[in-house]
């Protein structure tokens, strides 16, 4: 078993750098505890999800760079990496096994990147799609 993995995990603008180390289920983002840097419980929640899921709560440690974007967009890229960083350490297992850590995850969506990113701002235009108010007179 590798000591260290890394993994990188993107979502909309934010980009974030993931290390995972055996330990006792501590997160770190940017030199803060994860429940300090994130402003909401739910989006705490919600980068722990590929943790719950494969039982992981308590195995490992996590230290995270995360940089750009809005705090939901780092929340999703957090969960990318944790996916990636759990997908790395599963890999020399059996991966046709019900319990292997790619099955769960790809049922429930974890493994996928959401493409979706904000669309760029048009000539002549007030936002991306948005046009000035028409004036008849």
């Amino acid at each position: 078993m590798k000591k260290e993995i890394t993994a990188t995990g993107r979502r909309k603008r934010s980009i974030a750098k993931v290390k995972m180390i055996p330990g006792k289920g501590k997160i770190i983002v940017n030199g803060q505890d994860v429940n300090d840097y994130m402003p909401f419980a739910t989006l705490v929640m919600d980068l722990k999800q590929p943790l719950e899921l494969t039982n992981n709560e308590k195995a490992f440690d996590f230290d995270i760079t995360v940089l750009g974007g809005g705090f939901n967009g780092q929340a999703g890229a957090i969960r990318l990496g944790i996916t990636r960083c759990l997908l790395e350490y599963d890999a020399s297992s059996d991966q046709t096994r019900d319990d292997s850590y790619r099955k769960i995850l790809k049922a429930a969506g974890m493994i996928t990147r959401d493409p979706r990113v904000k669309e760029r701002k048009k000539y002549g235009l007030k936002k991306a799609r948005r046009a000035p108010q028409f004036s008849k007179r």
